[in-house]
């Protein structure tokens, strides 16, 4: 079985009111890439990615007139996929949901989201994540108010051949000072920013402990927004938010596993493993960075898994074909992370 992830940039500007798939001469949100371009170039990765099920980071917009299922239903369809049924969580207010697309053949998925409800005032523990984190994210003795503004989504996984697992699909906040101008306001952004990011991993992993302490197989796949050693600010707080969510200070039992993240926290100067390709305008050049990731809990981890990452550049067999080198520098500014299990 082969379970995957992939933030596709601005997903949702490629299908109008009617979640139909606006594959024309128009300029898509991707920079200098039509919206023709960017869904054939979309059609070929997912052709080529033939995943049993799909996390999609950046789905698209689910409101009163549109439906982030529907959408990606209506792309499957487009382009003969066999990930034909499509499932979302909460919905968010951003026009990036988080959904899965999947083979119904191969397995069944439901959206189940655990934890109790919460008011304004929040809870401390894992409170479910519609609801409110609350945490002392500045050491002052007054707990904050954490809220995805992306709230994870929580899927019982039913393989029609297999053990049932769960799976938990994340998009976490952005660390980028978005908005700052001077380089105070970057600071403080950055920090502030940094800190309701790590209040959502340890409430991430709040909910990863329950699953490990119930002996559940879990994934825990997505676009984390973070990894060792990217910002000069992580040092303030002793740890990368991939560290905390992958329990790395725990027992083997207790850790999550992902060999890219784990090369990166051993490794932290050289050349490490890439998920992610964006330009830097001011300095004229590209930026590869480690922010998607497959983690699997450790009786996952022993039915063989193989771990992949379909970058253009790095993985031979993408840059060895022309084709789908070209669909994935098209498609998105992530590149897919897949994970095949013997399950």
């Amino acid at each position: 079985m082969r379970i995957a992830t992939y933030n596709v940039e601005w997903f949702n500007a490629l299908f109008d009111d009617e979640d139909r798939l606006l594959a024309d001469s128009d300029w898509s949100a991707r920079y200098n890439v039509t919206r023709a371009d960017q869904a054939e170039a979309l059609g070929i990765v997912f052709t080529a990615l033939d995943a049993d099920a799909v996390l999609i980071v950046e789905a698209p917009d689910s409101n009163g007139r549109r439906s982030t299922v529907r959408a990606l239903e209506n792309f499957a369809t487009t382009f003969d996929l066999r990930t034909t049924r499509a499932v979302s969580g909460f919905s968010n207010d951003t026009q990036q949901e988080l959904a899965l697309l999947y083979d119904p053949a191969a397995l069944g998925a439901a959206h189940d989201p655990q934890g109790e409800l919460t008011g304004k005032k929040g809870a401390s523990g894992a409170p479910r994540f519609d609801g409110a984190f609350r945490w002392d994210i500045d050491v002052d003795r007054a707990p904050e108010i954490i809220r995805f503004s992306k709230p994870p989504l929580e899927l019982a996984m039913t393989p029609a051949d297999g053990r049932p697992f769960r799976m938990i699909g994340v998009h976490l906040k952005s660390k980028a000072p978005h908005g700052a101008e001077t380089p105070q306001e970057i600071m403080r952004l950055s920090i502030e920013n940094r800190r309701k990011q790590m209040a959502q991993c340890i409430w991430l992993r709040h909910r990863i402990e329950t699953h490990l302490e119930a002996g559940d197989p879990l994934i825990v796949l997505g676009d984390l927004n973070d990894g060792p050693g990217l910002d000069e600010y992580e040092k303030l707080f002793g740890r990368s938010g991939i560290e905390v969510v992958m329990g790395i200070d725990g027992g083997n039992g207790q850790r999550l596993h992902d060999p890219h993240a784990r090369a990166a926290i051993l490794q932290r100067l050289g050349p490490q493993p890439s998920t992610a390709r964006f330009f830097i305008q001011q300095e004229g050049r590209y930026l590869n960075a480690l922010l998607d990731y497959v983690m699997l809990s450790r009786d996952l981890c022993e039915a063989g898994a193989r771990w992949r990452i379909w970058h253009p550049f790095d993985d031979p067999v993408c840059y060895r074909t022309p084709e789908l080198r070209e669909a994935l520098l098209a498609a998105s500014d992530h590149f897919p992370v897949s994970v095949d299990l013997d399950i």
